[in-house]
């Protein structure tokens, strides 16, 4: 009687996402969301050490991250920390531009750092991740790119930076989509409404609320009656970086519990 051998095929590794701006709020659920999908998970943030909780709490559950330190405005700190990722975690395929910074106030009040600040992290720091992270996608033949703009896009009063920022990612992401797809790339923006955040927290004291009685105004005004949370996102963004997802590209996404006008 021969003896057949068996032979085990090890599981393929896992793919390999970042999120920047993943300390915490809509960035840290978006890394939980994507390392519970499967993905290995680069958590960046401006210092690794504000980042390594986030890590921490994804390898707690099995998954596999990272923690990475990074200004995301610093071209020479974004190809290092990119180059880290690829050599510790795996090519990078998902990366989603989270970072983020508010300099609130009106325009006749804001300093050229308050503009020149939102648009180095938000505009350049996305401009700069998705430079460093699309060869790695180009080369792997599947890519999946989600920026993170904002309801604010349409217009804010007091956030006339933010504001800009925000519908500069939208024409970016379109961007991307029609020079990255023929490599198998995607690329969309979310567009939160009001979540509940650090962010949000700090806008009701800008404009001299307590944050309860400012989230409950929000909710008022929103048809399901209730503000969103940072998971509201991460489950979306978790479709967009999917295998199902595509046929989506170069698309904004509203998520604001409600139609926009």
């Amino acid at each position: 009687m021969t003896e057949q051998s068996t032979s085990v095929t090890a599981p393929a590794p896992a793919r390999v996402a970042v999120v920047t701006g993943a300390a915490r709020g809509i960035g840290a659920a978006t890394a939980l969301r994507l390392a519970a999908d499967g993905y290995a998970v680069a958590v960046v943030d401006l210092e690794e050490s504000t980042a390594k909780g986030t890590a921490e709490a994804i390898e707690a559950a099995g998954g596999r991250a990272l923690a990475v330190g990074a200004d995301v405005s610093d071209a020479e700190q974004v190809e290092a920390a990119v180059e880290r990722i690829a050599a510790e975690l795996g090519a990078p395929v998902v990366l989603v531009n989270n970072a983020g910074v508010l300099r609130d106030n009106l325009l006749f009040k804001m300093s050229e750092s308050d503009w020149d600040t939102v648009m180095a992290v938000h505009l350049k720091g996305a401009f700069l991740m998705t430079r460093a992270v699309q060869k790695h996608m180009v080369a792997a033949g599947f890519g999946r790119i989600v920026n993170l703009s904002s309801s604010s896009a349409q217009g804010n009063r007091g956030q006339a930076n933010y504001s800009a920022a925000k519908a500069g990612l939208q024409g970016f992401t379109k961007t991307l989509a029609i020079e990255l797809g023929k490599f198998g790339v995607t690329a969309n923006a979310v567009a939160p409404g009001f979540i509940a955040t650090d962010m949000t927290a700090a806008t009701a004291a800008r404009v001299g609320m307590e944050f309860e009685a400012f989230k409950q105004a929000a909710a008022s005004a929103i048809p399901v009656q209730r503000v969103g949370v940072p998971e509201d996102i991460a489950h979306t963004i978790s479709f967009l970086a999917s295998e199902g997802a595509g046929f989506v590209s170069g698309q904004v996404i509203y998520v604001a519990g409600g139609p926009l006008d």
